[in-house]
């Protein structure tokens, strides 16, 4: 099982609903509105990870506010 995280920047005061809306991403284990260089961070596991990666992140740029993302595997 792999343990992704995508670190997500947005538009000005779009943070919180930016993460509400990823959080109801199926797959997406939490997301959060924070503080630092990234306005948002979620976190989601996943056994086929390039494939929920494509997936996750595309669906994530549909939501109106995001600007950029980041993407992390953590290696075990």
């Amino acid at each position: 099982m792999h343990v992704i995280f995508i670190l997500i920047n947005t538009k000005p005061g779009k943070a919180f609903e930016v993460a509400e809306k990823v959080a109801k991403i199926e797959k997406v284990k939490s997301a959060y509105a924070v503080t630092g260089p990234y306005d948002v961070v979620a976190c989601f596991k996943s056994e086929e990870p390039m494939a929920d990666i494509k997936k996750i992140v595309s669906k994530i740029h549909e939501i109106e506010g995001v600007e950029k993302t980041l993407t992390m595997v953590a290696i075990h």
